[in-house]
């Protein structure tokens, strides 16, 4: 079976469009990240996959090793000007090519804004410490050349739905120029957090323009959507658009269904204007979660084809993991082998998502090395093993500074980086 790992794989158009009721877990997403029954319904809005066009098998071109970088990083990169930030990039990128990767995820619109120039989206307060403020450069361009002179392919990291994660993230006020303020009916209130409302054509329209806008802009290499979907399980938060609706689906089958209007549409959308770049996502590891409190049908995406080229479950645990109950389904070595044993279409690779911000601290598990499985130096390289053992087709690790800026466990993030080191270059 041949998947979709890199950029010199090609797909022919787009592609022809389980629940996971089990036990409970804890979620699998890192702090503020990311810090882890389908519906036949029709997608009035949603571009319909082309089905008269047989999956094309894509060219297999190596295992998928990548670093996520998200917005926690940037908080320590020099946005004074142009010279400073690439010079941040460079060391960034140098430092994920001698790892032995090949793609770096760099989250690019954490919050309904954008480290880039968008007529969508107000500039990110990244960089200047204010939504809506332009740091007189390009961050995204920088960050694409930075990767592609190192041979390092580029994903853009969006996060679909979240306008604000809560009062202090993002910092300060949204700009005026927010699609949220411009657009109030479009947002929904959560826990002092702001998300744009899943049901609505509209949002869906606004997130699949935001996707060709860098498409269209830049030579990313990918778009990758982290695990926020919706940020609620009160029927409340959309009571009165699922009435208004009447699709005659329980409030749970018509929120999945939402989410899967929005997969197929940016799907659509990606395979139509770049064919051959990646579209993927990296649900929680908790599959409970995923389909039972974000909605989100992942196990739909990954049998069907035509919402993803890829499924990046987190996998945050560790060897042995028990949960307060004495449950080992989320040992890394029990849920690594349940996504790795769930149907695939030809078309959608599984890379693992491993927790490098794990390491040194444990993951608070219910076993005797909930702390020190984390402590041996090579932890992470024994899990990419362990995904190459299973099939999977590459790896992804959470996140960049836990591996190179870990002032807590410094020498045992080196120890990892050199097992890492060599175990890419197997």
């Amino acid at each position: 079976m041949k998947h979709l790992p890199l950029k010199t794989a090609a797909l022919a158009a787009a592609l022809s469009l389980l629940c996971a009721g089990c036990a409970g877990a804890p979620a699998s997403s890192a702090p503020a990240s990311s810090g882890g029954a389908s519906s036949s319904a029709p997608a009035s809005d949603a571009p319909a996959p082309d089905t008269s066009v047989p999956a094309a098998p894509a060219e297999q071109a190596g295992e998928y090793r990548a670093m996520w970088v998200s917005y926690l990083e940037w908080e320590s990169f020099d946005f004074s000007s142009e010279a400073a930030f690439a010079a941040d990039a460079d060391a960034m990128m140098q430092n994920c090519a001698d790892l032995g990767l090949n793609v770096v995820i760099a989250q690019v619109r954490p919050f309904a804004d954008a480290l880039y120039p968008s007529e969508l989206f107000p500039w990110s307060h990244l960089c200047t410490g204010a939504q809506g403020g332009d740091p007189g450069f390009d961050p995204l361009a920088v960050l694409v050349e930075a990767a592609h002179s190192r041979g390092l392919e580029l994903e853009a990291w969006l996060n679909p739905y979240r306008v604000r994660l809560n009062a202090t993230r993002p910092a300060g006020e949204l700009a005026a120029s927010s699609p949220a303020l411009l657009h109030p009916e479009w947002v929904k209130e959560v826990d002092g957090g702001l998300y744009f409302d899943p049901s609505l054509p509209e949002v869906r329209q606004l997130i699949t323009d935001g996707v060709l806008e860098i498409l269209r802009n830049y030579d990313v290499d990918g778009i990758h959507f982290d695990d926020y979907f919706y940020p609620t399980t009160d029927p409340s938060f959309d009571a009165a658009e699922y009435t208004a609706a009447a699709s005659g689906l329980s409030l749970e089958e018509w929120r999945r269904e939402n989410v899967n209007q929005l997969m197929r549409q940016v799907y659509a959308a990606v395979k139509a204007e770049k064919p051959a770049v990646r579209f993927g996502v990296s649900p929680q590891g908790n599959m409970d979660n995923n389909y039972n409190s974000q909605y989100s049908d992942v196990s739909l995406w990954m049998a069907e084809g035509g919402y993803v080229d890829y499924v990046l479950p987190q996998l945050y645990w560790g060897y042995g993991y028990t949960t307060g109950s004495g449950s080992t389904r989320y040992a890394f070595e029990n849920i690594s082998a349940e996504w790795a044993a769930l149907e695939r279409a030809p078309s959608v690779a599984l890379y693992f998502g491993l927790g490098a911000y794990r390491i040194g601290d444990g993951d608070g598990g219910n076993y005797d090395a909930a702390q020190s499985g984390w402590q041996t130096g090579h932890t992470l390289a024994d899990m990419v093993a362990t995904g190459r053992q299973l099939g999977a087709d590459g790896y992804v690790l959470y996140r960049y500074d836990f591996l190179y800026k870990n002032g807590s466990w410094a020498d045992l993030a080196a120890q990892e980086v050199e097992n890492l080191r060599a175990a890419n270059a197997e």
